[in-house]
């Protein structure tokens, strides 16, 4: 069996399909009930596909002891013998083994023996004010809390050998004998969330370690050639490269050189992930492909910048990008909206963290399976190729060397709960599991419906990133992720929807695909981007940009390409109609084109909404209404074939909301002079309320290869 990642789309022996997983802790639970979780999680969610973290510290708890995968010193350390049962199972596996996982877990899964205040030897990462980076350790405090220790330095030395002795034995001891097409592992996720969940986080966050520093000036060194370039670009005249200072306070740049080191400082977090991800996938040494699961921006008005700083994909040469859901109930907070959206659409990949159990620790709207439900459909919907259950099974045996922060059951509301049962949240996962597994690959392949794609140049996110909250919205200066943060909230109003291209990575034919670009400036642009962006222009496509426009290249010499292109442009803004508009309700809607009259709709009602929503689409060749009942913060997403209502799923019941309504689905064709159901008018009515699918009553109601099922609490 031969497994690939085109494009963020799984692929087995060539065939695509939607990757729909759930996460089991193994390392959580007894042993004795592995297997009857594993079967309870794959015949009540028909989830097919588990991930699991594989902790550092659980198999490797001394340092001078190698890692047991066998339960040789405790059974629950039983690895080879988890991904037996997985196999027997018939359930692929995502192999996560790390090294920092978070997971709940004690110091993010590291041994206590790899930390800076036990091993003299490992350099903490430190940030710009020269303060360790800190992480919830294992042990408590005087006052009852967690002790906070340092974290490692990432390129530190001996931290990046103990790493490597770690996964080379993940690699030999477990991934060699269990990857397809011998054993379940199918993928391997390597990291967590950036490095150590931290791809969040300010770009003064991390790591000014001297190790980091020492990988920072070596970029620059590979960067600009010689020391001699490096001075003539930057206005500088250092002798050393060791005397070239990383920025460390926020404020406004003074000029273009100012704002060339920030673009440095930017594109060495960027080389700092591309730096282990590579190397920690050298040592594992795995035979399938490698994903990462990078977490959504944070909240801060500066975070966008730093995120998109950061988190380049196109640099990764084979890592696949995935991404996680950890900041929000999307269906009421708009923050949340953009975050989650902005993390889908910044490359292909799958969701590989979706919050269906957490109510107690993270939201109570959680409580719900309708929440998860929601956000699962909006990252398909907006760009994601796969979704996720984290976690599909409640656990409850652990011990304290692995979590003392947290009690039993771990999570409170999964599909399957502590004692091995199916919850409502079980039907839920089978209805999304069962209709992709039917309609995936074609979802997959049908073709989003946007108005506008956002030019994303990283060196202006990693310069507005430490722009001052109070000048950093100032429209004549640089920006990238504040002006990308308003255009998502401009369309999502008017009920349109956008993509991101990089254009530092972008060729002229990827960018053809891209009719309408939108950026902001800054004073300079490397040169063959404004080469790029002119050509587009030229081409009869549509720049459209805002704030400053650049005049200078990445050396800081006169450049004017795209200046000249933009003059030349004709003056008539780019308008591309959005094929489905929300007429009734507080909802957002989507449109996938899967061919003439057919295609998927997602309608993503928020939790303020009450009665029906309305949708207008447009099929191309014909129009239809469609009006849905959906309980409030649900979703519903329907399949159109020839112009006829196929499969569906619908939400019906959230009890976080207390919404319980009978959920219908009614489709209908309109004519270009009758373009909505006119209610005076008795024949339209009657034609529409026979072509609508109600349930009998409130519940969750599914349509998926003809078969109608509603699923009730």
């Amino acid at each position: 069996m031969l497994i690939e990642l085109r494009d963020g789309v799984l692929h087995t022996d060539g065939a695509p399909g939607l990757l729909a997983t759930a996460d089991y802790p193994y390392y959580r639970d007894d042993p004795s009930v592995w297997r009857e979780r594993l079967r309870t999680l794959r015949d009540a969610t028909g989830i097919r596909v588990v991930t699991s973290y594989f902790p550092w510290r659980h198999h490797q708890p001394e340092a001078d002891l190698p890692p047991d995968f066998t339960g040789a010193t405790r059974p629950d350390r039983d690895l080879l013998g988890y991904l037996r049962i997985c196999a027997e199972l018939g359930l692929g596996v995502i192999a996560k083994p790390g090294p920092f996982i978070h997971a709940e877990t004690n110091y993010g899964g590291l041994p206590d023996w790899i930390c800076p205040l036990t091993n003299a030897q490992v350099e903490p990462s430190l940030d710009a004010d020269g303060r360790p980076v800190l992480w919830n350790g294992s042990r408590h405090d005087p006052d009852g809390g967690i002790e906070r220790w340092p974290l490692p330095s990432p390129v530190g030395a001996h931290f990046g050998a103990r790493v490597g002795e770690w996964l080379r034995a993940v690699g030999k001891e477990v991934l060699s004998a269990t990857t397809t097409p011998e054993g379940p592992v199918v993928l391997v996720q390597i990291a967590n969330e950036g490095l150590f969940t931290d791809g969040a986080l300010p770009l003064w966050a991390y790591d000014y370690s001297e190790p980091g520093l020492t990988f920072f000036r070596a970029g620059l060194h590979r960067r600009y050639g010689s020391l001699d370039a490096y001075n003539a670009v930057h206005g500088t005249a250092h002798r050393e490269w060791s005397a070239v200072e990383p920025p460390r306070e926020r404020g406004v740049p003074a000029d273009a050189r100012a704002e060339l080191a920030l673009a440095d400082w930017g594109r060495y977090h960027s080389d700092l992930l591309a730096e282990a991800y590579h190397g920690w996938t050298e040592a594992l040494g795995p035979a399938v492909p490698v994903l990462v699961n990078l977490n959504p921006p944070a909240g801060e008005a500066h975070a966008f910048d730093a995120w998109l700083s950061r988190v380049r994909p196109e640099r990764w040469n084979g890592i696949h990008y995935g991404f996680t859901n950890w900041m929000g109930v999307v269906s009421s907070d708009r923050t949340a909206h953009a975050r989650y959206v902005l993390a889908a659409k910044r490359a292909p990949g799958p969701n590989l963290e979706e919050n269906w159990g957490f109510s107690e620790l993270y939201d109570r709207a959680y409580a719900a399976g309708a929440t998860s439900f929601h956000q699962s459909l909006l990252a398909l919907a907006v760009g994601a190729t796969g979704i996720n259950v984290y976690t599909g099974v409640a656990t409850s045996g652990w011990g304290d060397d692995l979590d003392l922060m947290h009690s039993a059951p771990y999570p409170d509301c999964p599909p399957v709960d502590a004692q091995g049962r199916p919850t409502d949240k079980a039907a839920t996962v089978r209805m999304l599991s069962d209709f992709f597994a039917v309609h995936g690959a074609e979802y997959l392949a049908a073709l989003p419906a946007t108005q506008a794609s956002w030019g994303l140049y990283a060196p202006y996110a990693a310069i507005a990133a430490w722009l001052p909250d109070v000048v950093a919205d100032d429209p004549s200066g640089t920006g990238c992720g504040r002006p990308l943060r308003a255009l998502h909230e401009r369309l999502r109003d008017a009920g349109q929807d956008y993509r991101v291209v990089d254009l530092e990575s972008a060729t002229p034919e990827q960018l053809a695909g891209h009719p309408r670009i939108v950026l902001h400036g800054g004073r300079f642009m490397h040169r063959a981007v404004q080469q790029l962006l002119a050509a587009h222009i030229m081409a009869g496509h549509t720049v459209e940009l805002s704030g400053p426009v650049p005049l200078l290249d990445e050396e800081l010499t006169p450049c004017a390409l795209l200046a000249d292109a933009l003059a030349q442009q004709a003056r008539q803004e780019c308008t591309l109609a959005s094929p489905v508009r929300v007429t009734a309700g507080s909802a957002d809607a989507y449109w996938r084109s899967a061919g003439p009259d057919s295609g998927y709709l997602t309608v993503l009602v928020q939790s303020d909404n009450e009665g029906p929503v309305a949708v207008e689409l447009d099929l191309g060749s014909r129009s239809a209404r469609v009006t849905l009942t959906v309980a409030a913060g649900g979703a519903a997403l329907l399949r159109i074939l020839a112009g006829t209502l196929d499969d569906f799923l619908l939400t019906g019941l959230n009890a976080y909301l207390a919404s319980a309504v009978t959920p219908s689905v009614g489709f209908a064709l309109t004519t270009d002079t009758d373009t909505a159901v006119d209610a005076a008018d008795t024949a339209a009515v009657a034609d529409v309320a026979a072509r609508t699918v109600r349930a009998e009553g409130p519940a969750d109601l599914a349509r998926i290869g003809g078969i109608l099922r509603t699923l009730t609490p």
